[in-house]
């Protein structure tokens, strides 16, 4: 037992070397598609290390959809979209059987949720039954059609979108559903020397050449290093730290609905994510602190929508733990 343990510590190393450049890797392909946004794109990875899905509120044309099929690419997993309107009903999300009349029994022909990035556009248009399958999905990585339950793909993750900007005919998510995003995030507008870079790239420029280029990551690694991301080491004092700044959102004058004990794991898992992607195997205050605004953002309940100002108020307030960082021994 005493002689495997070198091989084992050596094996660790080398598959947390092996992670580490395929996150690079993500990165930097990430970074070429939607130009001048590494805050954004780190957040995203972020997200996908966490096991988590991903609500993007922004207008349209801000490169949402080109980061998402440049993610599902360079994951090396299936990419599908779906356009949400009021007519989209659940089985064009799940899928649906088909009677085969020459095996004479019904056949299930899966829908768009069968991928391993789905992107649901304008997922507010979409009416409440449909919305309910989308909160299965994402919440088991599962759908149920027929009183059959089929499985996702593990690694299964959503990107939904919103426009903030445009309310006609639309159907707020429900709070249950909010809850199950881990993240929330805008894209922004890029700046006049980005934007311009990406005029001069498009001269010219090959539209399969990024879709058909080699994937970042191995077939089932991605599911690996989110097991590696669930392991990294949370000090008890970094849990307080955490449990305080949850405590204050549900006594905070200006919050209407606080966070949940599930958001309160969902954090733990986004620093966890957060901490692995900037090379470490344990969580630091930072780390907390850094994700707090895409975190609560998707979930408070706040009076006169003034959240990220709320939300500052709520770590400022919070006094930090007397941590010092440090491998887990």
């Amino acid at each position: 037992m005493v002689q495997e343990l070198p091989n084992t510590l050596a094996a660790r190393d080398q598959s947390l070397a092996e992670s580490h450049a395929a996150i690079a890797r993500l990165s930097d392909r990430l970074n070429r598609v939607l130009k001048g946004k590494p805050g954004v794109v780190e957040s995203v990875i972020i997200c996908l290390l966490a096991r988590g899905h991903l609500l993007l509120e922004d207008r349209p044309g801000l490169g949402k959809t080109t980061l998402a099929k440049g993610l599902a690419a360079g994951v090396g997993g299936r990419y599908a979209r779906i356009q949400c309107t009021p007519d989209l009903l659940p089985g064009d999300i799940t899928g649906f059987s088909l009677f085969n009349q020459q095996e004479q029994q019904f056949e299930f022909r899966p829908g768009p949720v069968f991928s391993d990035v789905l992107l649901a556009d304008e997922i507010n248009r979409a009416t409440p039954r449909t919305q309910s399958v989308l909160l299965e999905a994402m919440a088991e990585r599962q759908v149920t059609v027929d009183a059959i339950c089929h499985e996702l793909s593990a690694t299964f993750f959503v990107i939904a979108t919103q426009n903030p900007f445009d309310q006609h005919g639309t159907y707020p998510l429900p709070e249950a559903q909010l809850d199950r995003f881990a993240m929330k995030l805008s894209v922004g507008y890029p700046d006049r020397l980005d934007e311009m870079q990406m005029l001069t790239d498009a001269i010219g420029a090959s539209l399969t050449s990024e879709a058909n280029s080699l994937a970042c990551f191995a077939r089932g690694q991605l599911q690996r290093i989110q097991q590696l991301v669930a392991d990294v080491f949370v000090d008890a004092r970094i849990q307080h730290y955490l449990l305080d700044l949850i405590q204050a959102t549900r006594s905070h004058s200006g919050v209407v609905l606080g966070a949940s004990p599930r958001a309160a794991l969902t954090w733990q898992r986004v620093a966890q994510a957060r901490a692995f992607f900037h090379g470490r195997e344990y969580v630091v205050p930072d780390d907390v602190q850094e994700t707090a605004q895409p975190v609560l953002s998707v979930r408070l309940g706040v009076v006169h929508e003034n959240t990220e100002q709320v939300i500052q108020e709520l770590v400022g307030r919070t006094p930090l733990p007397a941590y010092s960082a440090k491998r887990q021994p």
